[in-house]
């Protein structure tokens, strides 16, 4: 898995900014259908883990040839993996879910790689306001 660590968004000069987080990884072609089928709904168990774990504003997009791209925001990136390391629920899940993935070594939620967000409306919009004003 691929996991990008999105620049801080900022939503306030005197408010925590949360980070945004955005994933890729590639589900198995002839188990697309499948791994649909797995996350309409979700397991109500997995589902709080996610949400006690500080991960919300949560996605996954299932593009062409099995490409699946995630994203969610979280004030504290690190504590949500370690409290999702540490689940039995997640572990349990995850180990249900590796299995649908290509080149994937270990739990799909643990891989990443660190990517450098290249545009953010609104950041830009916000530098525009301070700069015309």
């Amino acid at each position: 898995m691929k996991r990008f660590i999105l620049e801080e968004e900022k939503l306030h000069p005197m408010t925590a900014h949360p980070t945004r987080v955005c994933f890729e990884l590639r589900v198995r072609p002839e188990l697309v259908d499948d791994y649909v089928a797995r996350h309409t709904p979700v397991h109500a168990e997995m589902l709080a883990e996610i949400a006690a774990a500080g991960r919300r504003n949560y996605s996954l997009f299932l593009g062409e040839e099995g490409r699946l791209i995630g994203y969610y925001e979280t004030d504290d990136d690190v504590a949500a993996q370690a409290y999702l390391a540490a689940s039995p629920i997640a572990a349990a899940w995850e180990a249900e879910m590796a299995p649908y993935f290509v080149g994937l070594a270990g739990r799909p939620d643990q891989a990443a790689t660190p990517l450098t967000e290249v545009f953010h409306l609104a950041d830009q919009l916000a530098d525009a306001g301070r700069t015309l004003s």
